[in-house]
């Protein structure tokens, strides 16, 4: 039994550790990101520089990738195992009562979630491979502005951005605690945690959403 505890808390603590990276690199991506809102030529030097640094590109992005796939699956597999737990279930068991919606459905909101994460990969991150390391284009420091702003033209593409961080806001509402709480953190430090949680789920994913509006509307 105690073996069993132990796995179950290494697995909700790594899940903990994986969502802070994926948190702290949310503020990283959209610190750069905003910059465009106001200058092209930093936006431009900023994306060059993280496209180009040697560490960035070959140590930290395989990092960041394998903490986003690390965190989606340890998340279906703590569900998995959440459900396959609950051996006796109650007739009159109202989940509304227990726990929030947005921590009832934070499996949908994680799909959600990943669903976006594979078409910002094929918009921005396989490009940039292709131009790289397929075509072998020569390194133009200016065209980082050009091409984000380009790609929010599109109606379409914008919609499913703004609702991808409008899922991303509702999985962070409960995420961003949880993960904190996951750590220890659930002592005289909740109130705290969970009022910089609601102000993290609210502040980032409304962030980005006002990029891909701002570009959008000064086509």
């Amino acid at each position: 039994m105690s073996g069993l505890l132990s796995s179950s808390i290494a697995r909700k603590v790594a899940m903990a550790l994986s969502a802070l990276f994926l948190v702290f690199f949310l503020i990283i991506h959209l610190a750069v990101n905003i910059t465009s809102l106001f200058s092209e030529s930093v936006f431009n030097e900023l994306s060059h520089f993280m496209g180009t640094n040697p560490l960035i590109q070959f140590a930290l992005q395989p990092v960041l990738i394998f903490g986003v796939v690390f965190h989606f699956v340890m998340g279906f597999v703590l569900e998995l195992k959440n459900k396959s737990a609950r051996t006796i279930k109650y007739v009159n068991y109202n989940g509304a009562a227990n726990a929030s919606w947005m921590s009832r459905n934070m499996i949908y909101s994680g799909l959600a979630i990943l669903a976006f994460i594979a078409i910002h990969f094929l918009d921005f991150w396989i490009p940039e491979l292709k131009y790289k390391y397929v075509e072998f284009l020569p390194s133009d420091p200016n065209r980082y502005f050009h091409e984000l702003h380009e790609k929010f033209a599109n109606p379409l593409r914008v919609g499913a951005y703004v609702t991808a961080f409008v899922f991303l806001a509702l999985h962070l509402l409960h995420g961003f605690q949880s993960a904190f709480q996951s750590m220890g953190f659930n002592n005289k430090y909740t109130k705290t945690v969970k009022i910089i949680g609601h102000l993290y789920a609210v502040i980032i994913p409304l962030g980005f959403i006002i990029i891909a509006l701002f570009h959008y509307f000064n086509h």
